[in-house]
């Protein structure tokens, strides 16, 4: 006869071998792959901490359990993660949504209001910066472009899920798939930047996501080198383009977007104090 567990027991043994394992947020772990076991809500686990789990529940949660303690994301196992408050499903083919875009969204959103037109994010994966941004303005359409098929059909997905009706996804490399002559208001993207050797490719939840949408040569550069040179056939007159980058190029960055012709360049940091985020507005010169 197998030992019983109750939510809190399970929740106690579940927390101390995350800990062991390296986890960096052993209980929330566990409360979130219990919550999916049990296709319950966090208020269950606090309200009924002594309800004893079946044999069932207990193999449910089991299983996901081992899959984080090998280090796979919570993200991938549950297959969701929050961003900007929308509920948005993962894949192994997206990157994982996280906290700092969000500064992204939230500089984006301060240029939108000041100049109308569509919106581009390339590079879209889940589709977490167009979504949230066409959350915000519904009035305004927000196109996601992204190279893997099974990223543009997930972003696709999310739209209809939390009916967002303004903001329609594309496959293909960067601009490719836009009709020649499509001019946007505001360019956003959080490419690849991360050069191939740096030793966090092999650290955390990192170790499991797409290095496709991770690397990039010269230095990380690459793509945001190619977008920002083809956007300025993109962008409408005095449009913005802003980047994601890594905490340490935010100089390579402005210097490269200064030197292509973009104006008002600066650099803004993240919730962590880092550079994060670099921005520029192009008008084609006369």
């Amino acid at each position: 006869m197998s030992a019983e567990y109750s939510v809190e027991q399970m929740l106690n043994k579940a927390a101390q071998q995350l800990i062991e394992s390296g986890s960096d947020s052993p209980s929330l772990d566990a409360a979130v792959l219990l919550c999916h076991a049990l296709d319950k809500s966090r208020s269950f686990l606090l309200t009924w901490p002594e309800k004893v789990l079946s044999d069932e529940q207990r193999e449910r949660f089991q299983s996901l359990l081992e899959r984080r303690l090998k280090g796979e994301p919570v993200a991938y196992i549950i297959g969701e993660r929050e961003f900007w408050s929308l509920p948005l499903k993962v894949s192994p083919s997206t990157l994982i949504p996280r906290p700092d875009t969000e500064r992204l969204v939230e500089l984006a959103l301060e240029k939108a209001a000041l100049h109308e037109g569509d919106i581009l994010d390339l590079g879209t994966g889940t589709g977490a910066i167009a979504l949230a941004l066409a959350s915000e303005l519904p009035h305004r359409q927000v196109w996601g472009v992204d190279l893997q098929p099974e990223a543009q059909q997930l972003a696709q997905s999310n739209a209809e899920s939390l009916k967002i009706a303004n903001a329609q996804f594309l496959c293909g490399s960067w601009f490719e798939p836009l009709a020649a002559g499509t001019k946007f208001a505001l360019i956003v993207s959080n490419p690849p930047y991360i050069e191939k050797d740096d030793p966090h490719l092999g650290q955390g939840d990192v170790r499991f996501e797409p290095l496709t949408a991770l690397v990039a040569d010269e230095k990380g550069l690459a793509d945001i080198k190619h977008i920002a040179t083809q956007a300025r056939d993109y962008l409408a007159e005095q449009g913005w383009l802003m980047f994601e980058h890594g905490f340490e190029q935010g100089a390579a960055v402005r210097q490269l977007l200064v030197s292509l012709g973009y104006q008002e360049v600066a650099t803004y940091k993240d919730y962590g104090d880092n550079d994060r985020v670099t921005l520029g507005q192009y008008s084609p010169q006369m």
